[in-house]
């Protein structure tokens, strides 16, 4: 085993739970690609929060990195996003990429990762990004996780699971280490997207739910499946108790509980 093979290994230990193999993520880029959001306004506070709550990593982009991540509080693994687009832009599912893995390297990350849009106008060009993007992480021992959502016109249906069992396959052929992608509905049918790919699979949140129970019932149903976790944002940093909210999705992801118990942790 190389140097970098072992470097890898220790960073993707500092990301998901040591006891479960699973993962708790919770994004924090979102104000890139819609301005100030409700949340996030004091992004080291919630930072704290999360953390307080048992998430196992924040991800965020480069420059609000510099503004305090581990400054007080518990320790979290830190997640550097290096795709980025606006609303304002011409095609938000146009993802470009933003910063170089040697620049996440120096801030301290454990991680690092990508947004590809599979099915876009500019789906060549971002899977050629990924690529490179693998390349480097494979040279620098850093993991990769990897959005891979299905989105373009020619998607009816973006939590089809033909669809997303592709998209996440797609990653996994490119070299990630984490898949992150949309859950399909239902147990069943999300165990076919895990078993098309070879590395962990994480779901993402997706819109505010209209009730917690919904929520932690579909992250109860994706690790039945066979997911390895979770990278939530809104439904965490817009909840009014971030910190509760954390705390019940990792008793599911990292404890074993179902909905019906963790929902007790809210209440």
């Amino acid at each position: 085993m190389d140097l970098s093979e072992i470097g890898k290994r220790v960073r993707i230990e500092r990301i998901m739970d040591r006891d479960s193999g699973n993962t708790v993520i919770i994004p924090l880029d979102h104000g890139i690609s819609v301005g100030p959001i409700q949340g996030l306004a004091d992004l080291p506070e919630m930072v704290n929060k999360v953390a307080k709550g048992g998430a196992n990593a924040v991800l965020q982009q480069k420059g609000m990195v510099r503004h305090g991540h581990r400054g007080y509080g518990q320790d979290v693994g830190l997640i550097v996003h290096m795709s980025a687009s606006t609303s304002l832009g011409p095609d938000p599912n146009n993802k470009v990429q933003v910063c170089l893995v040697e620049e996440c390297l120096k801030m301290g990350a454990d991680a690092v990762s990508i947004h590809i849009n599979i099915g876009s106008e500019t789906e060549s060009d971002q899977l050629s990004i990924m690529g490179c993007v693998s390349e480097r992480c494979d040279f620098w021992g850093m993991p990769l996780v990897a959005m891979m959502y299905p989105r373009g016109k020619n998607i009816a249906n973006p939590n089809d699971v033909e669809v997303v069992a592709h998209a996440a396959r797609a990653g996994a052929e490119l070299g990630a280490d984490i898949i992150k992608t949309n859950y399909t509905g239902d147990p069943d049918s999300f165990r076919k997207v895990v078993k098309g790919c070879p590395v962990p699979v994480v779901i993402a949140g997706g819109p505010k739910t209209e009730t917690d129970m919904e929520f932690l019932k579909m992250i109860e149903g994706a690790l039945q499946a066979g997911a390895r976790g979770v990278a939530i944002g809104r439904n965490v940093f817009q909840h009014k108790d971030p910190v509760k909210m954390t705390r019940a999705i990792a008793a599911i992801v990292n404890k074993g509980k179902n909905a019906d118990e963790a929902i007790k942790i809210l209440k």
